[in-house]
């Protein structure tokens, strides 16, 4: 692919054959003549031929290795290429595209590195289940306190970087499944500047979610497992 933009849209995604036409469609209107690379992360539906058709650049994974894989990926392919720019965003249409706009200016016109879009600053209309609700709040809890800023949505995968962020995670030791709380603290301690702004979200429409229900003792524990490891181990360099 000839790149036509600075900027790059990151999509990871899983059997997601039936949001990502209507995403990636939603994003050339938001941003007409965007990149978008799709990282089909081993799906076994036809998200590669739908991401295809719609007009992205597909990336894929022989098998599920997980989001923080997936993104990763998409990372490695935006230092090749030398994007300016890189906007994170999830296949599953919970992510409303015509906020990348916002996280962007809020890249460029800031000392801001590392921008996430979050769901609990001004925008309402947001109404996780009570389990979700906590879990998020005891990790953004965490994440504000070892970082000394306050983050009220750090398990939000909607994100813009800056280059050298890209790069960075491009070439670190990179989570594979969640990159929640432990990503954030691994860029405040690479020096890298955090910034959130509010954005609108939805609900996914399968109704599932990587911290409800069964699950969530599973994600809390990896997740404080990442950020303690994350915690000890030699402070990166930018």
């Amino acid at each position: 692919m000839r790149k036509k933009s600075e900027i790059l849209v990151v999509i990871p995604a899983y059997n997601e054959e039936k949001d990502i036409g209507v995403v990636i469609k939603k994003t050339r209107s938001s941003l007409p003549g965007v990149d978008i690379v799709v990282v089909d992360d081993g799906s076994t539906d036809a998200t590669s031929r739908v991401a295809r058709d719609a007009g992205a650049t597909v990336l894929s994974h022989s098998i599920n290795l997980g989001p923080g894989a997936a993104a990763q990926t998409g990372f490695k392919y935006a230092l090749r290429y030398s994007y300016e720019y890189v906007v994170q965003l999830d296949a599953d249409g919970q992510h409303e595209p015509q906020y990348i706009n916002d996280l962007l200016a809020a890249l460029q016109s800031s000392c801001a590195d590392v921008v996430i879009g979050s769901r609990f600053l001004g925008v309402k209309g947001y109404k996780p289940p009570w389990i979700r609700r906590m879990g998020m709040a005891i990790f953004g809890g965490l994440t504000s306190l070892i970082i000394g800023q306050r983050i009220t949505d750090s398990t939000s995968g909607f994100r813009a970087l800056r280059r050298g962020v890209v790069d960075f995670f491009a070439s670190i030791d990179y989570p594979s499944d969640y990159q929640d709380a432990d990503v954030i603290v691994l860029a405040h301690f690479a020096g890298f500047h955090i910034k959130e702004v509010p954005v609108a979200m939805h609900q996914n429409s399968t109704g599932n979610s990587v911290i409800g229900g069964h699950r969530l003792l599973y994600y809390g524990f990896k997740v404080l497992l990442s950020t303690i490891v994350t915690l000890l181990r030699e402070k990166p360099g930018k």
